[in-house]
């Protein structure tokens, strides 16, 4: 309980707990593949909270077994209005195993961080089972795992295409993205007494109906995509399809997309207007106890509630368009913020609760700093279809000052109990190194980038170049990696002038399309030259209905239509990550070989010649973390 001694409680997760609120049956109830932590960061959470706040009885039931007798799926019984089920705050394959496709050997959002608590394809697991159980009952489906899988998608963890989710997992409708403005409509009819079946109009939703059926009301920019069997016969009408799937995810008035699957149609409506700053506001300010469920006291700490648990969340959507995130086809890529007075409002709570230290994690979102950003004038951003709004160059139509945000940063340290506030998620600095921007915007730039290096780094600021080779960077929809190595020295001189030691920590991806091994010998060459060792890296893994995905997939470009080379066998991959590690002497003799079968020993040279430097930035050694004067807090969001 915090300072306040507000009153407050969790939402029942067992009989027992139903019971102390006098319910006889509850409206909805909720399964999750994650513990339930009362958090406006978890997924389940929110949505639960927000229906509450709609006068509905809402149930819970985190984490259920799914290889005994059922008795979790049984254990409130029928609910008046609808089953909602998630995979959780992660798709589960992702969560499960790593991009080697082995078994991860833990779970950061399970008491303990235990692994073993949710099943593959959780989504579809619970909704059979609760079609098992009841299959009278309606079942919509929610999150991150359902939202990616909701047309023909490439699996990777299968190596095969699929067809949308809807279609092997007996639930009657899906809601893709951000659910609380389909949900409130979804409750509002059903409350009137209008039929489940009945509801196929509601935005942001998918339905599957016979694939003769007529679709209601259609409309003369309804888009229809290849088959799911045209796709697995042909990976070109795969690639077609993402890039009408993509397009109209990210556009402010879409298509309705539908898609036959044998004697079936999936039928996705457009999605939602961006959700308004009032809007977004009532969602956050909704009575979260921001904490896990007493249950979980005894069974070890959540990972990804400690991670957390001192953070803010700024706004929602982003606009970078990575070929390899997800978020932009889960969240779109409109902007949608909060008011200064909400998040401060969240600040001051934070700062009440017990054990708080005075140190806000992170004032961030998908991306850190995109915050109150989007198009100058909305009516281009009407028509416009671009999937990025900066790649290949950041659009003139985009508003990209730090003002407002330079505001929060200032007014949230001055709250009190406050000591610090962090800049955990990742940054975009293509977008306050804007050279077309007028002078006092620039000078804005400024002063952003001199108050976040100065007062809002824990000791370490993440960004992602993600590769070095322009050819893979256009491919990732990422800015040149001549604009990191200028921001490297803003980085370092104001280190220099501010007596600081903090460090950059960049991300890089191996084995993303268009990559090759001699790319891969140029970024160890020019980590080399900056003299950083790599240890924040990954290995490209292909997630549903992402451009990078697609296109490993099928050897294709959605956009150009024309090949591109990506490392595909278990062997090509390894190549490619073992240049991360060149500074490793294990590693050396096999780069050595490699370079020399692919007659590059000129890059050799390079790499492990004479001179070139031996002292190389351990961005996770002890030595750098003793050397840091500020206090280090391990969030590791991702821009």
């Amino acid at each position: 309980m915090n300072k306040h001694n507000f009153k407050y409680q969790w939402l029942p997760i067992s009989a027992k707990e139903m019971e102390q609120f006098e319910w006889e049956q509850p409206d909805v109830i909720l399964f999750s593949g994650d513990a339930y932590v009362d958090h406006p960061s978890f997924g389940t959470a929110v949505i639960g909270r927000l229906l509450e706040s709609l006068g509905l009885k809402v149930a819970i039931v985190p984490q259920p077994n799914w290889r005994d007798d059922l008795r979790d799926f049984k254990k409130f019984g029928v609910p008046r209005l609808f089953f909602g089920v998630t995979s959780g705050n992660m798709d589960s394959m992702v969560n499960h195993y790593t991009a080697n496709r082995r078994l991860r050997s833990n779970d950061a959002y399970t008491a303990g961080g235990k692994a073993g608590f949710r099943p593959d394809y959780a989504v579809s697991v619970y909704s059979r089972i609760l079609k098992q159980l009841y299959p009278d009952v309606p079942v919509v489906l929610g999150g991150i795992e359902a939202s990616l899988r909701r047309l023909t998608h490439y699996d990777y963890w299968k190596d095969q295409l699929m067809p949308g989710i809807l279609h092997w997992s007996a639930a009657d409708m899906l809601i893709y993205g951000a659910g609380e403005q389909p949900l409130r409509e979804l409750v509002r009819l059903l409350q009137k007494g209008v039929p489940f079946g009945q509801l196929k109009n509601i935005s942001q939703t998918a339905y599957m109906i016979d694939a003769n059926e007529q679709l209601t009301s259609a409309k003369a920019d309804d888009i229809e995509l290849f088959s799911h069997e045209e796709c697995m016969k042909d990976k070109r009408k795969y690639a077609a399809n993402f890039k009408h799937i993509e397009e109209e995810a990210n556009r402010l008035e879409a298509a309705r997309i539908h898609q036959r699957c044998g004697n079936k149609r999936i039928v996705v409506n457009p999605q939602f207007a961006p959700m308004t700053t009032k809007e977004l506001d009532a969602v956050y300010d909704l009575p979260y106890t921001r904490l896990p469920h007493p249950r979980y006291h005894a069974k070890g700490t959540i990972p990804a509630f400690e991670m957390i648990k001192d953070s803010v969340t700024l706004h929602r959507g982003c606009f970078g368009g990575c070929a390899f995130c997800t978020i932009s086809a889960h969240q779109g890529k409109f902007i949608s913020s909060r008011s200064k007075q909400s998040i401060l409002k969240e600040v001051a709570h934070i700062a009440q609760m017990d054990g708080f230290k005075g140190y806000i994690t992170d004032l961030g979102g998908p991306s850190a700093n995109m915050y109150a950003m989007g198009g100058n004038d909305r009516k281009l951003c009407r028509v416009c279809r671009r999937p990025s709004c900066i790649h290949p160059a950041i659009c003139k139509n985009l508003n990209t000052s730090h003002a407002a945000l330079l505001d929060i940063y200032r007014e949230a340290d001055k709250i009190e109990d406050i000591k610090k506030t962090f800049v955990g998620s990742g940054i975009r600095y293509d977008l306050f190194m804007n050279e077309n921007v007028s002078d006092s915007e620039r000078r804005v730039q400024k002063a952003y980038i001199n108050e976040l290096l100065t007062n809002h780094v824990s000791g370490r600021l993440k960004v992602a170049p993600e590769h070095v080779s322009d050819v893979v960077l256009n491919v990732m929809r990422k800015p040149p990696f001549s604009l990191f190595t200028q921001f490297l020295k803003i980085f370092e001189r104001t280190n220099r002038e501010n007596g600081l030691t903090q460090q950059l920590i960049p991300y890089f991806i191996s084995s993303h399309p268009a990559s090759t091994e001699k790319d891969m010998a140029q970024l160890a060459i020019e980590t080399k030259k900056l003299n950083f060792t790599l240890e924040q890296v990954q290995d490209f893994t292909p997630t549903p209905m992402t451009l990078a995905t697609v296109i490993y997939y099928s050897g294709i470009h959605p956009y150009t239509m024309q090949p591109v080379y990506t490392a595909q066998s278990k062997d090509d991959k390894l190549r490619q990550r073992i240049y991360f590690f060149w500074y490793k002497p294990e590693m050396r003799n096999e780069i050595e070989k490699r370079l020399r079968i692919l007659d590059l020993n000129n890059m050799c040279k390079t790499l492990f010649g004479i001179g070139g430097g031996d002292k190389h930035r351990q961005n996770t050694s002890s030595q750098q973390k003793k050397q840091t004067k500020k206090k280090l807090h391990p969030n590791e969001k991702r821009s």
